[in-house]
């Protein structure tokens, strides 16, 4: 059942994230046969699921977008008809904030060390869980990087942390990445955990079944933020970017996240096949910053492509410093040549855009269509996507759907016709929030076409605010994450 009501005290000045669309919603709902214009294909049968962060107390200090409770938002679709629910991710950290009445743990921007009594309840940090949401092995998990899973119901229901059968729970900071790559062919669940504590990278690999068969300990020089990685058919590539991880910063109560381009960047190419983490071999490049990569893959035996949205600086800021101005990300790509030891990059496109998705049977293959979120401007911390981009790689051409003047949405998601041939036969699915009537809709869009009038609109009885990543599940069982 939903938890009681949860009314939510905010003072706007602690942060931009906390007003708008970026605002916390209170209650836990469960609507059934929504309001539909136009109509759901047929074809669509299954779940939609999206994270985001949705502090369910006022912070007790400077509060970052990162820093909120997750929430799921689901949409069931089936038979042509949709319903809605969603639900707080009922962490450790989030049950005991529930009994005290009030918030108790800092955030990225304002951490501070919990008292013994919290620690030995609920940890040293709350595992938001915030980030994103899979399906694999059967199990759905909810997902933040520097924390163990948690595990959901179906009917999105918390279990409680997962690790692997204890396979996790060996590291020191026990971790998993927000984005874990599925191998199409396999069925593999490849993911990494990052740390501040030595080993500060560590790469697995769990099998079609959700059991752990394979890690890897990757030695780096220094603790960094590691958001994202590519997996491809014979390779996974890790970046390492100078998102400095300081651990003792964060004990005194200073940002413990900084840019520091000193330490420079570079990217790493590990063999799927490796049983060594030895085995991985570095190429340095002048700093620079990616969030999210699109995809990668193995263009011949001697060269890795990998694209994403690179940025000059990290776009954002996790201290008292401002996140630098003109810096947005954008689409680019990285050919990789293992033989001499070169890498040529390529801007794709100059537009601001992140969240970048694609049909996930390309997952580590070469993909002709690639879908990204699109910016009309770029403000400091702040974004609006306002419409999305369909990039053509074969003919190097791009659409651009926009959802309205009004409007602003989210990362677009993927979801394949089973019906259809080419790549790119499917749907495009967001939540898109109205700033005039103050609304939200779950809109299915023609990822062939990228028409201006959506193939339906299902009309939600809340707002739903702005969230970060979440994945389409089909009856079938296929496509269980990004």
């Amino acid at each position: 059942m939903p938890g009681a009501p949860v009314t939510i005290d905010i003072d706007p000045t602690l942060s931009p994230f906390l007003t708008g669309n970026y605002s916390p919603v209170a209650d836990e709902l469960d609507i059934a046969d929504l309001r539909v214009t136009g109509t759901i294909p047929e074809a669509l049968r299954g779940v939609y699921m999206r994270n985001g962060a949705n502090p369910a107390f006022a912070p007790t200090g400077k509060y970052h977008i990162f820093d909120g409770d997750g929430m799921i938002h689901a949409i069931e679709i089936a038979d042509g008809k949709a319903s809605y629910r969603n639900r707080f991710v009922e962490s450790r950290g989030l049950r005991y904030e529930r009994e005290q009445g009030h918030a108790v743990f800092g955030g990225l921007s304002n951490w501070v060390m919990p008292s013994p009594e919290v620690i030995a309840a609920a940890g040293m940090m709350k595992n938001t869980a915030n980030t994103n949401v899979i399906r694999h092995g059967g199990k759905y998990l909810a997902l933040m990087e520097g924390a163990l899973p948690t595990e959901l119901n179906r009917d999105l229901s918390t279990v409680g942390e997962y690790d692997y059968d204890g396979a996790l729970a060996t590291a020191m900071a026990p971790s998993m990445t927000a984005h874990p790559k599925w191998d199409p062919e396999t069925g593999e669940l490849l993911f990494f955990g990052y740390s501040p504590f030595p080993p500060y990278l560590r790469y697995h690999v769990a099998d079609r079944s959700g059991t752990l068969t394979k890690t890897l300990d990757i030695d780096l020089p220094k603790a960094v933020m590691m958001h994202d990685f590519v997996a491809t058919e014979r390779h996974v590539v890790f970046f390492d970017l100078p998102a400095v991880f300081d651990a003792n910063a964060m004990l005194t109560g200073d940002a413990f996240i900084r840019w520091e381009p000193s330490a420079g960047a570079r990217i790493g190419v590990l063999p799927r096949a490796a049983t060594s983490g030895d085995e991985i071999r570095w190429f340095e490049l002048d700093p620079f910053f990616v969030f999210h990569f699109m995809n990668g893959w193995d263009a011949d035996d001697r060269t890795v492509v990998v694209t994403g949205c690179r940025s000059a600086a990290m776009p954002t800021s996790f201290g008292d410093d401002e996140a630098p101005v003109g810096v947005h990300p954008h689409l680019h790509r990285w050919s990789i040549d293992l033989v001499n030891g070169q890498i040529t990059e390529t801007e794709l496109d100059d537009r601001p855009a992140d969240f970048p998705r694609i049909n996930m049977s390309r997952s580590g293959h070469e993909n002709r269509y690639g879908y990204l979120a699109h910016a009309a401007g770029w403000e400091d911390d702040t974004v609006e996507f306002n419409g999305v981009l369909k990039f053509d790689f074969t003919t190097g051409t791009s659409v651009r759907h926009e959802y309205g003047p009004t409007t602003e949405g989210g990362e677009a998601v993927f979801a394949p016709d089973p019906n259809g041939t080419a790549e790119d036969d499917g749907w495009l699915l967001n939540f898109v929030f109205d700033r005039v009537t103050q609304t939200s809709e779950f809109r299915i869009v023609d990822a062939r076409t990228l028409d201006a009038e959506p193939v339906a609109r299902i009309h939600l009885p809340r707002r739903v605010p702005f969230g970060f990543h979440g994945n389409w599940m089909p009856e079938d069982g296929a496509l269980p994450s990004h």
